[in-house]
């Protein structure tokens, strides 16, 4: 977990809802519960969050005993025609498909599903079904499930795919849709091509082959899969590195509040210059 929640963009989104549905007191205490020493358990499936909190001793209360309280957060689910919806709009987009596949969270897909009237993350109160705390505080949400709100921000900061878990779809489930799009199966060709088996060679000049006897002068100029017509625009990456990117801003070995792959996207700028100072 990371040592500070909130610090990607989605992260900080998840945050800001909570900030929108609770007083600041309760907030600000909430962040002294979202450590291990104060969540002893802490699991998330399809349908939301499951947390078990330590509370404080309080003899002015009659509360002599250390209690534990438990905490349920639901997110309200995307029904499945929505989601079947939001994969076949994803998957017309080469730039989505391309960066959900090698597990990254595209950085307008918010966009996206506010175009399909969908929305993946939440923004208010609305969007959660439930938060339930078995403490006796009459507000909800109370300190507890504030803490248990930290706590899953710093989660969704490490696996941004958790978001479409909590609203009722799976990793493999989204993946294996994407897979079915025509771009996901094209995709997903070349990242299965594998190189054939390495021979010896007869001579170290390579042989001219003879040519069929009917060239496929079609195939040849259009290729043998062909692309949708309207294709998104691509920046190229500022860091080319594969292993970087996929570990996101903040690795689990980063415990730094600016961003790993910012770092590295100067580290490389300055590689390209000579060393000078991007501008």
């Amino acid at each position: 977990m990371s040592k500070r929640p909130g610090r990607t963009w989605w992260g900080q989104r998840f945050l800001e809802a909570l900030a929108g549905c609770t007083d600041a007191g309760r907030l600000k205490r909430g962040r002294g519960y979202a450590g291990p020493s104060r969540i002893l358990a802490f699991a998330t499936d399809e349908t939301g969050v499951t947390a078990t909190v330590r509370g404080n001793v309080n003899p002015y209360y009659g509360v002599y005993e250390e209690p534990r309280y438990e905490i349920r957060i639901e997110l309200m689910p995307i029904p499945p025609a929505g989601w079947d919806k939001a994969i076949a709009y994803l998957g017309e987009r080469a730039g989505f498909v391309a960066q959900l596949l090698m597990g990254e969270m595209p950085d307008d897909i918010e966009a996206a599903f506010s175009d399909l009237k969908l929305a993946l993350l939440p923004s208010s109160r609305r969007d959660f079904r439930l938060t339930d705390c078995s403490c006796p505080d009459y507000a909800n949400p109370c300190k507890h499930i504030a803490g248990v709100y930290y706590r899953l921000a710093a989660e969704l900061d490490q696996d941004p795919f958790l978001l479409f878990e909590l609203r009722g779809l799976p990793r493999e489930r989204l993946l294996e849709g994407l897979r079915r799009t025509p771009l996901g199966r094209a995709l997903v060709g070349l990242i299965a091509e594998e190189d054939g088996p390495i021979e010896p060679a007869d001579s170290f000049f390579t042989r001219p082959l003879p040519a069929p006897a009917v060239p496929d002068y079609a195939t040849f100029w259009s290729g043998h899969r062909r692309l949708p017509a309207d294709i998104a625009p691509v920046t190229p990456a500022a860091v080319p590195a594969l292993l970087i990117k996929k570990g996101g801003d903040y690795p689990p070995f980063w415990d730094k509040d600016g961003s790993f792959v910012a770092l590295m996207e100067e580290l490389y700028l300055r590689v390209r210059s000579g060393g000078r100072r991007p501008r």
